[in-house]
């Protein structure tokens, strides 16, 4: 910390090579990951090894590069890690990465997002178990395309809405990959799409 230096907003410690080097080494990432120096820190948190102990330190440090780090390296970054990069990044590769990790939420999201006024967040409802086929329905009809293609996919979404989303241009690609669709209609859909069966 006695040298003078200030690490951008974007700045991911990627040019510290003894760390990138030792992304396996317990000793490394126990030096970097404790380090006061933010690229230390954005350098360990890169590292899919980092003992628990260092992941919850990481994760308190409120670094929002620190936070990208571990959403898109570590399979145990916590759910609130997770929530924090989503809400920060919206409809970013960043986000998506963070969505589609595993320990990302899903359980409550219907009753804490279906009604939220940012459609990115309408659209986590359709992760929850909980989902009703008439909240998927509803949120089939949407204002944000994201989240109506997100309903269109999930095979809650009632039959009569799925057929009818097959003829909705910005949903027909996601209704069609529904795997509640019937057999025959599947069929149908690869027959006007020019598909050899």
């Amino acid at each position: 910390m006695a040298i003078d230096f200030t690490a951008g907003d974007l700045d991911r410690g990627d040019g510290v090579q003894w760390v990138r080097e030792g992304l396996t080494d317990p000793e490394v990432l126990r030096r970097a990951a404790a380090s006061a120096h933010p690229l230390l820190r954005r350098a360990a948190a890169r590292s899919p090894h980092l003992p628990p102990d260092l992941l919850r330190l990481l994760a308190r440090v409120e670094d929002p590069v620190v936070e990208n780090r571990l959403g898109i390296h570590h399979p145990d970054t916590p759910e609130e890690v997770l929530m924090r990069v989503y809400a920060r990044l919206g409809g970013t590769f960043s986000a998506w990465m963070a969505e589609t990790h595993p320990r990302f939420p899903r359980k409550g999201l219907a009753a804490h997002y279906a009604d939220h006024p940012d459609g990115n967040y309408r659209r986590l409802a359709v992760r929850d178990p909980a989902a009703t086929p008439e909240l998927i329905e509803r949120l089939s009809h949407d204002p944000v395309v994201w989240t109506r293609q997100a309903a269109a996919r999930d095979p809650r979404l009632p039959l009569h809405r799925l057929r009818e989303a097959l003829h909705v241009p910005e949903l027909a690609s996601s209704a069609g990959a529904n795997p509640a669709l019937p057999e025959d209609e599947m069929a149908a859909v690869l027959d006007r799409a020019g598909v050899p069966a």
